[in-house]
């Protein structure tokens, strides 16, 4: 195999394919990615055995074939180049040799032979979808996983294809998040699967938002695939029953306040700083047209802070954990939409006016 192509061609393939490839493995060949080389086009592959990223791009291609090299080691070689040179890369028995004017580095190699990829898989459904909105939908959920949670189906993300209608779902159990956009896709019968957590942090890094590109998705009974820009991402899905996630969200909440969301996300932030660092517990005071918002420390130290709100019932002392509410405040807008029912009760927040998000906290006791 033998391809020259330029420094700011090959670099962002790297990073893409690359980004799945994780430091330790279990397998040496895991931390090599593919090339290969055919038809004036070189194709780049990562995979960590649950996950495979493959990018592709025009290249001078002087021999075809493939071979994998150690991923970080490229990636790190091609940072270090200077910009917009020229690299030949050419294998040489058992090595690859990258040259670059009067740079030349030697690198080991696996046979391709041996790398695992994860084509094949048998598609039952196809779907196109724009890729902005796929990203919005992940970006505005993607928070609420769970990480190792030993309810393994919660450390991923719900996605339910319905008519004309897509929705993502994620909790962990102590809030919930639920997006739902419209798209041009007929179904007699709504399908969900459940996207694993990398797959769904691997996809938003990788989706355009401002892009109205169509992404093209397979999906089967254990994989599922998207197709976008000159990108493939193919994941495995979570093999399990996601929960009945209607019974989390609360109903009857005819307590409403409307706030700014920067204004509360602020104020927020700075109240934060005395409270306790383990529960990171913050108290809400509704009262007619103010919000005032309390933390404190073992040391006996306090914070407090008031804004001005649009509430008009029955006061009301809640408390939340600052990090949960932050996490939200960081995907809505600046008019905040917050719904309950009691000092007990979980927290509806959306941007005003839009039925189509639903942000679950849960309350704490402080």
């Amino acid at each position: 195999m033998r391809i020259t192509l330029n420094r700011e061609q090959l670099l962002p393939l790297l990073a893409k394919s690359g980004g799945v490839v994780e430091r330790r493995q279990t397998l040496p060949i895991l931390g090599n990615i593919l090339l290969m080389a055919h038809c004036d086009r070189l194709e780049v592959v990562g995979t960590d055995l649950e996950l495979e990223i493959r990018t592709i791009s025009n290249a001078t291609v002087l021999e075809e074939g493939q071979i994998t090299v150690p991923a970080r080691k490229l990636i790190d070689i091609c940072r270090a180049l200077p910009e917009e040179v020229d690299i030949d890369i050419n294998v040489e028995k058992d090595k690859v040799v990258l040259v670059s004017g009067k740079s030349k580095f030697l690198l080991s190699t696996l046979p391709a032979s041996n790398f695992p990829t994860m084509e094949g898989a048998e598609v039952t459904e196809h779907i196109d979808v724009e890729e902005r909105i796929l990203k919005e939908l992940f970006e505005s959920t993607g928070f609420a996983m769970a990480q190792e949670d030993v309810r393994y189906y919660l450390n991923g993300l719900l996605l339910e294809i319905g008519d004309n209608s897509i929705v993502a779902v994620s909790t962990d159990g102590h809030r919930l998040a639920k997006v739902k956009k419209s798209i041009k896709v007929q179904r007699e019968k709504e399908g969900q699967l459940i996207l694993p957590r990398k797959a769904v942090l691997e996809l938003k890094r990788l989706l355009e938002s401002s892009s109205d590109a169509i992404a093209k998705l397979e999906m089967s009974e254990k994989f599922f695939r998207a197709y976008f820009q000159n990108i493939v991402v193919t994941s495995k899905l979570i093999d399990g029953k996601y929960p009945d996630y209607e019974k989390v969200i609360p109903t009857g909440t005819q307590r409403v306040a409307m706030l700014d969301g920067e204004a509360l996300k602020k104020a927020l932030m700075r109240t934060a700083i005395l409270s306790n660092e383990k529960y990171r517990g913050v108290r809400l005071s509704w009262d007619i047209g103010c919000l005032r918002l309390q933390a404190q420390n073992p040391e006996h130290e306090e914070a407090e802070d008031e804004l001005d709100v649009n509430y008009n019932e029955a006061p009301t002392v809640m408390g939340f954990n600052v990090g949960y509410l932050l996490d939200v405040l960081n995907v809505l807008g600046k008019e905040v939409e917050i719904c309950f029912k009691d000092s007990d009760s979980s927290a509806v927040m959306r941007n005003r006016g839009e039925e189509d998000e639903i942000f679950v906290v849960m309350p704490m006791r402080l």
